[in-house]
């Protein structure tokens, strides 16, 4: 087996595609060595250490390192990990754990939805599902809606996208512009 990997924007983190499915539907972000309890494989890679960071996307996983870690010391195993995991056909979630991406507690403040804005909402969610996602995806993360409210739209960056130094710049003069374009209601993209 054969797990290629490609740089992301974000210097700390690499994207690993073992050339089969990772996730068939949705994604998973593990920022944290509790949240990574649930995987079986997120587990194992922070248990390496300098792991602070991983994701799962449809065709790859995401390893973001530590501040002044050295990919060089780290990716052998991160390989290693990796070809263990996925030529023993292991699962990729823990039994009864939740395998796709909800929304996280720090989410709930953000405000509802006004349903008086359901078609420029959809206008939003069909511009970031259509154009924003997969170009993010290739950059090893995601994009996630989160909200919108008077003229602001608040998304959540994950995977290579969290913590990214081209990520505010990505926010404002990519997907604020592409937006504003195509949906003249939308002001202001923030993220959460």
């Amino acid at each position: 087996m054969l797990i290629e990997t490609e740089a992301t924007p974000n210097p700390a983190t690499l994207k690993f595609l073992p050339g089969r499915t990772v996730m068939a539907d949705g994604t998973r972000d593990f920022a944290t060595p509790e949240e990574a309890a649930a995987s079986p494989l997120a587990e194992t890679l922070f248990d390496l250490g300098d792991v602070t960071g991983v994701f799962f996307g449809r065709d790859f996983v995401s390893v973001t390192i530590a501040p002044g870690t050295d990919w060089r010391d780290v990716k052998p195993d991160v390989l290693a990990v990796l070809l263990d995991h996925f030529s023993a056909h292991m699962p990729l979630f823990k039994q009864g754990g939740a395998g796709f991406s909800v929304p996280a507690a720090e989410d709930e403040a953000l405000p509802a939805d006004d349903p008086a804005d359901a078609e420029i909402v959809a206008q939003i969610r069909e511009l970031i599902d259509t154009r924003v996602r997969p170009a993010v995806a290739n950059d090893g993360g995601d994009i996630v809606y989160r909200g919108f409210d008077k003229g602001k739209v608040y998304l959540k960056m994950q995977g290579a996208c969290s913590g990214c130094p081209s990520s505010s710049a990505t926010l404002k003069n990519g997907i604020e512009q592409l937006l504003r374009y195509y949906v003249p209601e939308v002001t202001e993209v923030r993220a959460v």
